[in-house]
């Protein structure tokens, strides 16, 4: 057992021997591998510090390479339009005819383009070049420019019935869709070319001054007649004549001038871009609107010659135009302005009237030299009223009139300054009322003044007053004036109440007549006058107290009759002639029945002091009306 575990000890022994000579041997060998990497990284560095400025002069020759290959394609761009530049001159020379209109503005188009890179280069040697290519493309954009207006004359020779369009409330025709695109195109290009060309001394392509001219002028010749129509429509026939809603053509005008306005916003909406359309747009309506301009100055004329009875016209005038101004901006978001700025002369003319009319209201008031003497009313009373009757047409544009004056502005003492607001509200209709009702006053205030200087006794007076209030009360009752003037109703009322008094003084007298005296210390009990037993009442009188009972029957006869007689004589009213009639039954009525109940029989039916009985009194009363 000895033996084998020395030989295995012996053999292990050995082994580990071996190892360690293998690890001699690698520690040898990483030595000598440790020798090389050295060697290789030295070498490494010295290929490095050789190769690195090989590297760095090769990205040199790169760029260098690319730079010449693009100076050779710049040459050779500089070279294409040159070798072109004959073709196209070719066909911008050749002009568009009526061949191709697309190809010959792609000819320019290519124009422009070789025109831009050679302007991009910014060689010396370029420079004839680019002249060349700028005055070829000036031709031709004066031939399309040619073109462009010619297709303008075109579609603006037919001549357009505007009258026939508004009479039959059909859109005004707009151009033919091919004419449109052909425009669009020409325009599309010119507009391209513009920067190319500098022109500096222009301020806009010359497409949109030619639109603005050929189609202004179109629109001018097609409104001409209705805008000398409005002027010989204002011509008077008949010199005091109110003017009347609707009889002149100037509504027929502002809705020409809508309907083609709206048409030429459409036709030049597609031409131009959206950044050109609003000042072309404004250019083609000035002559056109020049002329509508000038008509509304003429017709300024004509209503200030005719101030009181043709302002009705500038209060037509100004609403038109209000809503035509007002449309326009809602359907193309120009010329509000402009339009509503050529108004202001017959505006100012219109404020002018309304302070106008009150004075002639008061003057003719005042200068009254005679009144009808049966107490019917005057002429001016119904004239005034059928005046301000008429205003209530026009109340939209009356109501922003008198916005701008401001309360009481109408009177000539505090006249407002001018103002050019174009809001209504109901401040303006309410100052519309207020206007009307100091118009009325006014007129009555000076007619009760001449009532009493130019009439005899307060009836006569009062019929003369009650006359003319019933006329204001039925046309403001009958007509738009009643809502407006509702706030006058109570003072009215007072003016109605007022003339009923004036009339009712002369009858105090024969009503006086009437009044019984009784002496209490006569009688234990008051005479009662329903079922009074006349004979004993007339019998318990001492004769003095019956030649006084005989004396006011006697007066009353005679007091009552005149008065009778003088009331059918006057001219009245068929409602005053009512309400006046009412008022004097309810007055002596009951005095006489009673007075005739107590002292019938002092007459003893021999009618000789008491003349009427009651079945002929209250016929007499009721024959009044």
């Amino acid at each position: 057992m000895v033996g084998l575990r020395k030989a295995a000890l012996v053999e292990e022994s050995a082994e580990v021997e071996v190892l360690f000579a293998n690890m001699e041997k690698m520690k040898a060998l990483t030595k000598k591998i440790q020798g090389s990497v050295n060697r290789l990284d030295a070498s490494g560095k010295a290929v490095q510090e050789a190769i690195s400025p090989i590297y760095g002069n090769t990205q040199k020759l790169q760029i260098a390479n690319t730079n010449i290959d693009r100076v050779i394609e710049a040459i050779e761009r500089l070279r294409a339009p040159r070798e072109e530049s004959a073709k196209e001159e070719r066909i911008i020379r050749a002009g568009p005819g009526r061949g191709d209109l697309d190809g010959y503005i792609a000819s320019l188009d290519r124009t422009i383009v070789t025109l831009t890179d050679l302007k991009r280069t910014k060689l010396r040697s370029n420079e004839q070049a680019v002249t060349e290519l700028s005055g070829l493309l000036k031709l031709g954009n004066k031939q399309l420019e040619d073109v462009f207006r010619g297709v303008l004359q075109d579609c603006s020779r037919e001549k357009v019935q505007a009258l026939e369009y508004v009479v039959k409330q059909n859109p005004f025709p707009r151009m033919p869709q091919e004419k449109l695109q052909n425009l669009r195109s020409i325009n599309a290009h010119i507009s391209k070319s513009f920067a190319q060309l500098s022109q500096a001394e222009l301020s806009r392509p010359s497409t949109q001054g030619i639109y603005a001219d050929v189609r202004g002028d179109h629109l001018e010749s097609t409104l001409r007649s209705l805008a000398q129509a409005s002027i010989s429509t204002a011509r008077k026939v008949q010199p005091d004549a109110l003017y009347k809603k609707g009889t002149n053509g100037m509504a027929t005008y502002a809705q020409a001038i809508e309907g083609l306005f709206v048409a030429e916003f459409d036709n030049l909406n597609y031409v131009f871009d959206r950044d050109e359309w609003n000042g072309v747009y404004v250019s083609t309506c000035q002559v056109p609107l020049g002329d509508f301009t000038k008509t509304l100055r003429e017709l300024n004329g004509h209503i200030q010659k005719n101030l009181l009875t043709d302002c009705f016209l500038g209060f037509e005038i100004c609403g038109l135009v209000r809503t035509l101004s007002m449309r326009l901006q809602k359907q193309t978001g120009a010329l509000k302005d402009q339009i509503y700025d050529s108004v202001k002369p017959i505006r100012e003319t219109s404020k002018t009237s309304l302070t106008k009319m009150l004075e002639d209201t008061r003057s003719r008031t005042q200068g009254l030299i005679a009144v009808p003497i049966d107490g019917g009313p005057v002429d001016i009373t119904t004239q005034t009223m059928r005046r301000l009757q008429e205003m209530t047409n026009y109340l939209e544009p009356l109501a922003s009139i008198l916005a701008s004056m401001g309360e009481g502005g109408w009177n000539a003492s505090s006249a407002n300054n001018s103002s050019t607001t174009l809001d209504v509200g109901p401040d303006g209709v309410k100052l519309f009322g207020n206007y009307a009702a100091d118009t009325v006053e006014t007129m009555l205030q000076n007619l009760i003044g001449k009532a009493r200087t130019l009439l005899k006794g307060k009836n006569l007076q009062g019929v003369f007053m009650a006359n003319n209030v019933a006329i204001i009360t039925r046309i403001i009752r009958s007509s738009e004036l009643a809502p407006l003037m509702e706030s006058y109703s109570k003072k009215l009322g007072d003016w109605r109440k007022q003339a009923t008094a004036m009339y009712l003084e002369a009858w105090r007298e024969p009503s006086g007549y009437l009044l019984d005296v009784q002496y209490t210390n006569r009688s234990k009990e008051r005479p009662t006058s329903g079922g009074a037993d006349s004979a004993a009442i007339v019998k318990s009188l001492s004769s003095k107290d019956k030649d006084a009972i005989k004396e006011k029957f006697k007066n009353f006869n005679t007091s009552f009759e005149d008065l009778v007689t003088r009331h059918k004589s006057y001219a009245m009213e068929p409602e005053v002639r009512n309400q006046l009639a009412k008022e004097v039954q309810n007055i002596i009525e009951p005095l006489y029945n009673r007075f005739y109940d107590r002292y019938r029989e002092i007459d003893k039916g021999k009618g000789k002091y008491v003349k009427y009985d009651k079945t002929e009194l209250n016929r007499t009363l009721a024959s009044f009306a």
